[in-house]
C-alpha cells in the first residue's frame, strides 16, 4: 500500500524502500521504526511528566470518531481537560469541530501519509500546554491497516467499528484489531435500521484474535453506552495516576506487509 499512497514513516518515505530484497526491505524498516519508537518514547515521556492521559483513536473514515470526541467533551465539560490533534489528509474540518466545542485542537495534515508517526506528533505537542490538560487524544487518519502498526507516545489504543460497517471487520482487519486496547462499537443508533450487524458476532471476531480487551456498543448521537465509555476513560487515568506502566500495543507486522515487504 505505502509504495503506492506516499505515506512516509517516521524520518523517511516508506515508498523509498529498497525492493531488491525482502531481507533489506526489513532492515531498513526496522530502521525507521527504531527511529520512531525513539521519538515515542520521548513524546510519553512529556505525557507522564504532565500528567496526561493519552488516547489513539483508530478506524476506518466515517465511523465516527469526531462525533464521539465531541460528545465526550460535553460529558466531560468542567470535569476534565481535553485537548485533540487531528490527523487528516487534507483540510481542518474536524479540527474545526473540536475548536468548536471550546477545547484545543492541532491539526497533522499528511498529505498523502495514511497514519500519523510519533514524529509528526511531536511536532504538533509544541502547539500544545500538557500541564493544563487531563487527556489528549489522538484521532488517527481513518484507515484500518497502517495507524496500529506506529507507536506515537500514547498510552492506549481505541478502535472504532460502526455498525454500518459489518460485523466482520476484526476478521478482515486483524492487525487493527489486534492492537485495540479497547473497541468502540458506533452509530449504535442505526442498528434497529440496519437489523444485519450483531454487536455479538464483532466482539466473537476480536476474541478470535485473542484480544481480551473490552468491548463497548455506544452512539454518539442517542447516547448509549457513553457513560461506560466515560467510566473507562476516568479508570485509565486512575491507573495513571497510581502509576501504572501503560502502554498500546503495537503491530509491527502491519508496517512490513503494507511497506510492500514478507508479511
Amino acid at each position: 500500500m505505502c509504495g503506492t499512497c506516499g505515506c512516509s514513516g517516521t524520518e523517511a518515505k516508506l515508498a523509498a524502500l529498497p525492493t531488491e530484497g525482502a531481507k533489506r526491505t526489513v532492515e531498513v524498516l526496522t530502521g525507521l521504526l527504531a527511529a520512531n519508537d525513539r521519538a515515542a518514547a520521548h513524546n510519553r515521556s512529556h505525557f507522564e511528566a504532565a500528567g496526561v492521559l493519552c488516547v489513539n483513536l483508530m478506524s476506518s473514515p466515517g465511523s465516527g470518531k469526531t462525533a464521539l470526541l465531541e460528545a465526550t467533551i460535553e460529558r466531560l465539560a468542567g470535569r476534565l481537560k481535553i485537548a485533540v490533534i487531528e490527523g487528516d489528509l487534507e483540510t481542518e474540518n474536524d479540527a474545526d469541530r473540536i475548536r468548536a466545542k471550546g477545547v484545543p485542537a492541532v491539526q497533522i495534515t499528511t498529505g498523502s501519509a495514511c497514519h500519523l508517526d510519533a514524529h509528526m506528533v511531536h511536532d504538533a505537542l509544541h502547539e500544545l500546554t500538557l500541564k493544563d490538560l487531563d487527556i489528549l487524544f489522538i484521532e488517527n487518519v481513518g484507515n484500518l491497516v497502517c495507524p496500529a502498526s506506529f507507536d506515537l507516545g500514547h498510552h492506549l489504543n481505541v478502535t472504532l467499528l460502526s455498525c454500518t460497517e459489518g460485523h466482520d471487520k476484526p476478521q478482515k482487519y486483524p492487525v487493527m484489531f489486534r492492537a485495540a486496547d479497547l473497541m468502540l462499537q458506533t452509530k449504535a443508533d442505526l442498528l434497529e435500521v440496519l437489523g444485519d450487524f450483531d454487536p455479538a458476532r464483532a466482539e466473537a471476531h476480536l476474541r478470535q484474535l485473542a484480544n481480551p480487551a473490552p468491548s463497548l456498543t455506544v452512539s454518539a448521537r442517542d447516547g448509549r453506552g457513553l457513560d461506560d465509555w466515560i467510566d473507562w476513560l476516568e479508570a485509565q487515568r486512575t491507573s495513571l495516576s497510581d502509576g501504572q506502566n501503560l502502554r498500546p500495543q503495537i503491530a509491527p507486522e502491519g508496517a512490513v506487509s503494507h511497506a510492500g515487504g514478507p508479511a
